[in-house]
């Protein structure tokens, strides 16, 4: 029996040995990008084992990596037996090409090696996404030069139906998030997005950029048409010799920017609207002065107009907030933040849609949201029923070419049927949509 038992502890022994090596194991593989750079194959690089990021590397090394929070440049290049000095030259170097300083963490590098006995890194190459790379020359030169990378501008058009909100549906049918932002930028000031309603519909014509085939990001939006409440209101940019005159314009050339923003927020929800309601930690109906915009906290927090910060500070039932006053007339304040912005300060200016700070919880708040606040001559008031004026008008000179911009687009836009459905929503080559929806061949 007891023979019996010292075999199970042994057989046990062994078991747990090797659970754990199997498990030591699987770690460092996942966490190899972490610890480590890795060597790569030069043949599975996109260029070919003869030349990568324009460099003739038949009789060189490669090794891969990430950068790390808190590494620096120094960090990586002192263990390719680069020296000191010569980091130090490159850096000072490469501050008007791409300043060492603004690597980030989680972006690629390749560093290239020569073999002699000692290997030596000769490139440092920084590949932080699809637009451009930065090659940093470690030999006698000591230099750095940024590339761009070729980009392919496809013109594009896409229609949708609303269902539940506007960003649903670019995510529905493949439409990315990036074109709804841009489009709440173009209508924004005119149509209020968080009460749009299921059956609204809209047409938009965009640049839609590639690289190397893949789709990598959303141009400008050249005109558009949005149909809210049977309502159809039309955008196009233009762009005169006159810097001052360059936006959106509806069809009558009115300006579609109005002094403020309808919301200091992209993709949030209205939580609390302005009025009586019951408030969640007083438990008891209460005056609400502003509206609740909820959003994932860390969220940007843009200033709706132009301004000046009159308070950045915290108080215990606003958390941390900031108030700015526009003018004469009008301020506005935001409150619960989990920090802000960079540079945020009293007496610091801000332009229409820069970014004070991050969406939070902080002071009276029952989760992350910003409490919008809005004030006309001294009163707390609902933004959200107020009418601003349109900046100065379009000079007459432009017109004619305006109108001709329009009809143009207007023309493309008209000939692009709105979907009936959301499964009908689409997007396709400018190109191709001169075939209308119907199949009516057009001139």
């Amino acid at each position: 029996m007891a023979l019996n038992k010292k075999r199970v502890a042994l057989v046990m022994g062994v078991l747990l040995t090797v659970i754990a090596a199997i498990a030591a194991t699987v770690y460092l593989y996942n966490n190899q990008e972490e610890s480590e750079p890795r060597g790569i194959a030069l043949a599975d690089l996109p260029l070919g084992p003869e030349e990568c990021y324009g460099i003739i590397v038949d009789s060189l090394d490669m090794v891969e990596g990430k950068i790390r929070k808190n590494q620096f440049l120094g960090d990586i290049l002192d263990k390719y037996h680069v020296p000191y000095q010569q980091i130090d030259k490159l850096s000072r170097k490469a501050k008007k090409t791409f300043d060492v300083r603004n690597l980030r963490v989680g972006k690629k590098y390749f560093v290239l090696l020569n073999r002699d006995s000692v290997p030596t890194a000769e490139y440092f190459i920084y590949d932080p996404g699809p637009y451009f790379y930065v090659v940093y020359d470690l030999r006698d030169t000591t230099n750095a030069i940024k590339i761009e990378r070729e980009m392919e501008i496809k013109e594009r058009i896409a229609s949708g139906v609303i269902e539940s909100s506007m960003w649903n549906t670019m995510m529905d049918n493949d439409l990315s998030m990036e074109l709804a932002a841009n489009m709440e930028d173009v209508f924004g000031w005119v149509i209020d997005f968080h009460h749009v309603q299921r059956g609204d519909r809209f047409k938009v014509i965009f640049d839609e950029q590639y690289i190397d085939g893949e789709r990598i990001g959303v141009g400008r939006i050249h005109g558009g048409q949005f149909r809210h409440y049977d309502d159809d209101t039309y955008a196009f940019y233009y762009e005169p010799d006159d810097d001052n005159f360059v936006g959106y314009y509806d069809g009558e050339a009115e300006s579609m920017k109005r002094a403020f923003l309808r919301a200091p927020l992209k993709y949030s929800r209205i939580s609390s609207s302005y009025g009586m309601r019951w408030h969640p930690i007083k438990k008891r109906r209460k005056a609400h002065l502003g509206t609740d915009y909820a959003a994932p906290r860390g969220t940007p927090i843009m200033a709706v107009g132009d301004g000046t910060i009159s308070k950045a500070s915290y108080t215990r039932g606003n958390g941390k907030y900031i108030k700015i006053r526009h003018n004469k007339k009008y301020s506005t304040q935001y409150l619960h933040m989990n920090g802000f912005a960079k540079g945020i300060r009293v007496g610091k200016k801000v332009k229409q849609g820069q970014t004070i700070g991050y969406v939070g919880s902080t002071g009276m708040a029952t989760g992350p949201h910003v409490c919008f606040r809005f004030w006309k001559n001294g009163k707390q008031v609902n933004h959200r029923r107020l009418k601003f004026p349109a900046p100065e008008p379009m000079p007459k000179k432009f017109r004619p070419d305006f109108e001709h911009l329009r009809d143009s687009i207007s023309l493309i836009l008209d000939s692009y049927a709105y979907p009936t459905t959301a499964e009908d929503s689409t997007a396709t080559d400018v190109s191709d949509a001169t075939t209308s929806t119907d199949g009516t061949i057009l001139e």
